[in-house]
């Protein structure tokens, strides 16, 4: 057989086995290949199988070809598909002793440069909140800003999923979503744009080992999550109940051996309670620090160039007409506001030598612009990151 019925035949073994793995994946250890399996006689079958197992009719001619068929008609819809034994299988994938026979793949890129970035799992509850929104996005902007830029993998489910996927996005990360349909389907409905422009995308993709015409049915999750666990040398849990969806992936990221992080938060909220739990049992490791968090994954920060210093930060805002007094006495508040947040105006003016008036003046113009912001009680807070 030829290196397209290789494909075919892993197509089809995944059809047939697609909720046993472990089963095709012993029949090619044992056979030294998937066609091989197909090349098998009936009593061949029956020594390894057994006469009465339920799958013994299923490896057949028919089978064979009907996994042609659909190949053919993904490949005309831009859907590829890479099987186990296949050069262009993820690596990381392939160490899980569940991991399935192939894998259908919707992206421009190809499957060498696809699996060639560290990946990263991020997961977590669909009902998300604000703080769990927040995290997400801290944590992926920070990955962006490492060496080698990690790929973000989620499961384009709401929330979590598709916060991270588009967070990854707006960084300039590559992001692969793990689906729980057919190749041909996007599920939530809502996410159909989101999912096309990663199709398009350099880096990203839409991957599934489900076959066409697969629905979006509970079991199918639970299922797709060994896939999301088995693609990221670690896996992120930002929110999650105790029995949450995300708990799954974590334990299979675990049993995988590979790093897991969880985001700890308030005991009495529901949404962490389960990264609470793993934390606690020690299957996860407590997320309190994006630079910590790059470390323990091996990454570094890239080479970031010299900040700017107050003087240099305003007058390029400011531009050349901005009187250099002005610059000068900004330079002074902003600094007495860096070594006592929360300073009133007058403490301010003290603090600078200045004229309560002339405080309130030069205060009134960093606030309007953005750099201080000012409380009832007229205390002084920065606000611009520069600053801080």
């Amino acid at each position: 057989m030829t290196n397209c019925d290789e494909k075919i035949s892993l197509c089809a073994l995944g059809r047939i086995f697609g909720f046993e793995p472990k089963i095709p994946l012993a029949l090619i250890a044992q056979t030294g290949s998937a066609s091989g399996i197909f090349r098998l006689g009936a009593k061949e079958l029956d020594d390894i199988l057994g006469p009465h197992s339920r799958y013994r009719g299923k490896i057949c001619p028919q089978a064979f070809d009907e996994a042609a068929m659909s190949l053919e008609k993904l490949s005309a819809e831009g859907i590829r598909f890479t099987g186990w034994t296949e050069e262009g299988y993820p690596p990381m994938l392939k160490e899980c002793p569940d991991a399935p026979a192939g894998l259908y793949i919707r992206s421009i890129e190809s499957d060498g440069n696809l699996w060639s970035s560290p990946a990263i799992s991020i997961v977590g509850t669909r009902d998300i909140s604000p703080y769990g929104r927040e995290w997400c996005g801290k944590i992926v902007s920070s990955l962006a800003e490492c060496r080698p830029r990690p790929c973000i993998i989620s499961g384009l489910a709401l929330g979590t999923d598709i916060c991270a996927h588009i967070n990854a996005m707006q960084s300039g990360l590559p992001t692969i979503a793990v689906m729980a349909t057919g190749p041909e389907q996007v599920y939530p409905h809502r996410h159909r744009e989101i999912a096309r422009k990663m199709a398009v995308a350099p880096g990203c993709a839409l991957v599934t080992d489900f076959p066409p015409g697969t629905a979006p049915l509970p079991v199918n999750f639970l299922r797709r999550n060994r896939i999301i666990a088995g693609l990221g040398m670690a896996t992120i849990i930002v929110e999650s109940k105790i029995k949450g969806g995300a708990m799954m992936p974590s334990g299979l990221a675990f049993s995988y051996d590979r790093e897991v992080y969880a985001l700890p938060g308030r005991a009495d909220d529901i949404r962490s309670q389960g990264c609470n739990r793993l934390i606690r049992s020690r299957i996860a490791e407590p997320l309190t620090s994006t630079e910590d968090l790059a470390e323990s994954l091996g990454l570094r920060a890239a080479e970031k160039t010299k900040p700017l210093s107050d003087g240099e930060l305003l007058h390029k805002y400011y531009g050349p007409d901005e009187p250099e007094e002005n610059i000068r006495q900004m330079i002074q508040i902003i600094s007495a506001i860096r070594g006592r947040s929360g300073i009133s105006l007058e403490q301010a003016a003290e603090a600078t030598g200045m004229t309560y008036g002339r405080t309130a003046a030069i205060a009134g113009i960093l606030e309007a612009d953005g750099f201080i912001t000012t409380d009832l009680l007229r205390r002084c807070f920065l606000v611009h990151r520069k600053f801080r």
